[in-house]
């Protein structure tokens, strides 16, 4: 266990806080569950840098760290539409898209030769909207703000599954030839 792994699993222990803060008496519990997911954000940062600086790069990091990503999106995705903060079809949309994207991420690595296709551009892009999404959620923005960010969200998680699409189709391929 590397010390990328140990903030990967660190970003996973924040999601049961974040759930209990967030639906908590606290005062500004939506502030103090953001922050919480802010340091998830820094975290998943830091391990990514960690593990690429020091070649500390695994397939169990490489599996867990976006598993970590997903779980914590998708606590954040679906409390803030359980409460009316999000609307249900982007939960719904994201939801089927990341459950895509698992099974096809599933299918690589348990099925053909423990292949795992890495992050890119795309899916970071996607990342850093949703964060951005959120905040301007956590900081009482404009309902006019909120939603075209959202939206925005929402194209560019599709642009990243198109993307991560073809890499798939295109992995697959080779396998047969």
């Amino acid at each position: 266990m590397n010390l990328p792994n140990i903030i990967t699993i660190f970003r996973m222990i924040l999601i049961p806080i974040f759930i209990y803060v967030f639906h908590s008496d606290i005062e500004n519990s939506l502030l103090w569950s953001g922050l919480i997911f802010l340091v998830a954000g820094i975290s998943d940062v830091a391990d990514g840098y960690i593990a690429r600086k020091y070649n500390l790069t695994s397939k169990f990091g490489a599996i867990l760290d976006p598993l970590a990503d997903k779980l914590m999106s998708f606590t954040v995705l679906s409390t803030y539409t359980f409460v009316g903060l999000i609307p249900v079809w982007i939960l719904i949309l994201l939801t089927i898209k990341e459950l895509l994207l698992i099974i096809g991420g599933g299918t690589l690595f348990f099925i053909k030769e423990n292949i795992v296709i890495p992050a890119n551009k795309f899916g970071k892009i996607a990342t850093f909207s949703f964060y951005i999404s959120i905040f301007s959620i956590v900081f009482n923005s404009t309902d006019k703000l909120i939603n075209f960010l959202l939206t925005i969200t929402v194209v560019i998680n599709i642009i990243a599954f198109i993307n991560y699409l073809k890499i798939y189709i295109s992995i697959k391929r080779e396998k047969v030839q």
